[in-house]
């Protein structure tokens, strides 16, 4: 199969959407493909002690339909713990097989690096999407079954990482806000109800501080990481 442009690796439902969702829906009116990788189901994800965990997590991946609303290709759910994310060879190994299966331009994920204040699941994610690019999904000599398996070695040429505290990228999302905002709102169990207005007001002042000093009104930030090897 064709490579796809943009490949995002998202901790839990929902991180997508504040991280990225602007970028992604103004690729796909561009012509890009995007596809998504949700690494666990979020099952923790909540303050109310009456909701069990597997219904959660059926909410919660129901909810990632706000992908289609960006016009995401496919969305493949991996299904690992919430809260439970290691740095490990199987994850990792995940990883590389979504990689060399979808053949991405760019990856997009967490930063790992940022200071303090992080959920631990998108520290992990970020340094295991990093290491999976890095030199794994490139050697073929990593994983032999996966060679085996028909899926070749790939060369990822981009990294976009949200949530940094080191942006060197930034994008004009300007005219896809209103589609972000409406991704956004698919996560009900998260978002939704009384909670949203806050919610907008804090997504919309982090998208204007994103274009400050910039000819555009509203963006998203990114640290980006060019591969040339």
């Amino acid at each position: 199969m064709a490579g796809v442009d943009l490949m995002v690796v998202t901790p839990h439902p929902d991180d997508a959407e504040f991280g990225i969702a602007g970028t992604v829906a103004r690729l796909v009116r561009e012509g890009k493909t995007v596809v998504y990788v949700v690494c666990t189901s979020g099952e923790k994800g909540t303050g109310d002690r009456a909701v069990k965990p597997q219904e959660l997590a059926k909410r919660r991946e129901q909810e990632q339909a706000a992908a289609a609303i960006l016009g995401v290709r496919e969305v493949v759910f991996l299904r690992y713990e919430d809260q439970g994310l290691e740095d490990s060879a199987p994850f990792r190994k995940e990883i590389v097989r979504c990689i060399r299966t979808f053949r991405p331009h760019t990856v997009a994920t967490t930063d790992p690096y940022r200071r303090y204040i992080w959920h631990r699941d998108h520290r992990i994610t970020g340094r295991v999407v990093l290491d999976a690019v890095f030199p794994y999904a490139r050697d073929h000599l990593s994983y032999p079954d996966l060679l085996e398996a028909g899926l070749e070695p790939h060369k990822v040429r981009e990294l976009l990482f949200w949530g940094t505290d080191e942006p060197n990228y930034r994008v004009d999302i300007t005219a896809t806000f209103a589609l972000k905002l409406q991704a956004l709102r698919c996560h009900e169990s998260q978002v939704g109800g009384h909670r949203f207005a806050a919610v907008e007001e804090w997504v919309r002042e982090r998208a204007r501080a994103a274009a400050a000093g910039v000819d555009f009104e509203l963006g998203e930030m990114f640290h980006r990481e060019e591969i040339r090897w």
